[in-house]
């Protein structure tokens, strides 16, 4: 049995105060890589609690640093303080989003671009970011969604935010293959985290029934995917978008 070992790296995950992002840092601390959870300063101080509690319970290997992902500046700066505390980054893992769905017509202008603004351009920003400071043989794992791919009513903004995505990882492949750093994406369905808590129960019993294996996936199960993006099991493994969503593909 081959085990995923990442000690000695250090992985900055973006969002990871909670759910998909909290996740993937636990996952990837377990496996031995030294840990940073960024999150976004919120006026009520809950993510600041929520990833000081996450830091406190990984223990050793962990530190939680503030940073809008659509301030560019202010993700210079988390990265700079990244590597003068360790001398070193090897994995990024863009999760930092939000929903605000509504159908078009009924969308404001800021209800769109503040979607596109945090979860296309703050990865953008991100990658932008990070890409000089990563070392040779790096990794670089977005979040994407299948809404991205097939479209939910009510998501435009979600929907082409993802869709960029994609596209993006496609394009970091190639510019950044010379230094053998990997730029992949992962694709997920429903997965139950606090986001997904906040669709209607009818409108869940609707994508349930488009599902093949008939279950919502596990933050756990997306997590694992990404371990192994950053692993040295997916090092011929780059440009691609790993649909992790039980089988389901529409409507």
């Amino acid at each position: 049995m081959t085990t995923i070992d990442l000690s000695g790296k250090v992985a900055v995950v973006t969002g990871a105060s909670q759910g998909l992002g909290l996740a993937t840092a636990t996952t990837l601390h377990a496996a031995g890589a030294t840990v940073v959870l960024n999150y976004f300063q919120d006026a009520a101080g809950m993510n600041q609690s929520r990833a000081a509690a996450a830091v406190a319970q990984l223990g050793e290997r962990a530190i939680a640093i503030a940073a809008d992902v659509r301030d560019r500046p202010g993700v210079e700066a988390m990265f700079d303080q990244v590597v003068n505390t360790y001398q070193r980054l090897d994995i990024v893992i863009n999760n930092a989003a939000i929903i605000r769905d509504r159908s078009l017509r009924k969308m404001t202008d800021d209800e769109w671009s503040d979607v596109i603004d945090t979860n296309l351009t703050g990865v953008y920003n991100v990658c932008k970011a990070s890409q000089s400071r990563l070392a040779a043989g790096g990794r670089i794992v977005s979040m994407a969604s299948i809404s991205g791919v097939i479209g939910f009513y009510g998501q435009a903004n979600y929907s082409s935010a993802k869709a960029g995505v994609i596209a993006l990882t496609k394009v970091l492949s190639k510019e950044l293959a010379a230094r053998q750093i990997t730029v992949n994406a992962v694709a997920p369905g429903v997965v139950m985290t606090e986001m997904a808590q906040t669709i209607p129960d009818d409108v869940r019993d609707q994508m349930l029934a488009n599902i093949p294996l008939q279950r919502f996936g596990e933050p756990s199960e997306i997590a694992n995917v990404i371990l192994f993006l950053c692993s040295d099991l997916a090092s011929y493994l780059t440009g691609q978008t790993l649909h992790v969503n039980g089988g389901w593909w529409g409507p």
